[in-house]
């Protein structure tokens, strides 16, 4: 079936321009870490990038079915070639380079290089290679957008080309400057960080957090709950910052974290429509 670009992305007519929708159909995207970067790699689909670069090694398993873009045909499937497939679903003339493989230092310089613009959705129990990623688009400036979900709404931090040095990924984390990050505790760094964004977090993420990250103290992996509605969060938050970066609006950047929450929202928050 043949589909024009102009017809499928009609719709975002009135709030995103002309001009912000051909950088969009232009620009390449990195989703690096196809579990919750499916959600993110699906609505960016859907607002018209149709450039994507997709890598990770993992295969669809059925507890991923409540969070993530997938279905129960693609259960045993590479998450990369299933996400693929459901991207192209949605828009056949999609460009998607696949990448069934685990982001590594004898590739990650390769990967970045392929886009103009990254998704840093890796699991953070997989430090090193988070690490790796956030080094080489830095020295290849290469903006990068680290996001993840927290119960029921998303956080997400913008790492601008030119930023990493100063407040990057390393940095946040109070990991070394330079060099391998092999030997250090994703609890310690994690758990850390958690502590310091505590007080603006739901109470409900904290103690989930706090209880997972004692699991894993002695190595037992221990993959942190996931609710759907967090998932989803982090995929809209993550591709608006993108549109507004590319249509040259201000994005909170890092040192500065975004956090979306939608488990505070209550009634008396709401606006009375009572005449």
């Amino acid at each position: 079936m043949t589909i024009s670009y102009k017809d499928l992305y009609l719709r975002n007519k009135g709030y995103i321009s002309d001009e912000t929708q051909e950088k969009i159909r232009k620009t390449r995207i990195l989703v690096a870490g196809c579990g919750i970067g499916s959600t993110i790699a699906e609505a960016a689909m859907r607002v018209g990038f149709e450039q994507m670069a997709l890598a990770d090694g993992d295969r669809v398993d059925t507890h991923n079915l409540n969070r993530q873009a997938f279905r129960v045909r693609d259960i045993g499937e590479f998450k990369v070639k299933a996400l693929a497939r459901g991207l192209k679903e949605i828009n056949p003339n999609a460009q998607i380079a696949e990448f069934n493989e685990w982001i590594n230092q004898s590739n990650v310089k390769s990967l970045v290089s392929q886009c103009a613009m990254i998704y840093d959705t890796i699991d953070f129990l997989d430090i090193g290679t988070i690490t790796a990623v956030h080094d080489e688009a830095n020295i290849q400036k290469k903006p990068i957008i680290s996001a993840v979900s927290t119960g029921w709404g998303a956080s997400a931090i913008y790492f601008p080309p030119g930023r990493s040095e100063v407040c990057g990924f390393r940095t946040l984390f109070g990991l070394p400057e330079k060099g391998t990050v092999a030997n250090e505790s994703y609890v310690k760094h994690f758990g850390v960080f958690i502590q310091r964004i505590s007080e603006h977090l739901d109470p409900s993420v904290v103690s989930a957090m706090a209880k997972a990250l004692t699991i894993m103290e002695d190595g037992t992996p221990c993959p942190a709950p996931h609710v759907s509605a967090g998932s989803y969060s982090v995929a809209a938050l993550a591709v608006t910052m993108a549109v507004r970066i590319l249509n040259k609006e201000k994005v909170t950047e890092t040192p500065y974290l975004v956090l979306a929450n939608m488990g505070g929202i209550c009634s008396t928050e709401g606006i009375d429509l009572r005449p």
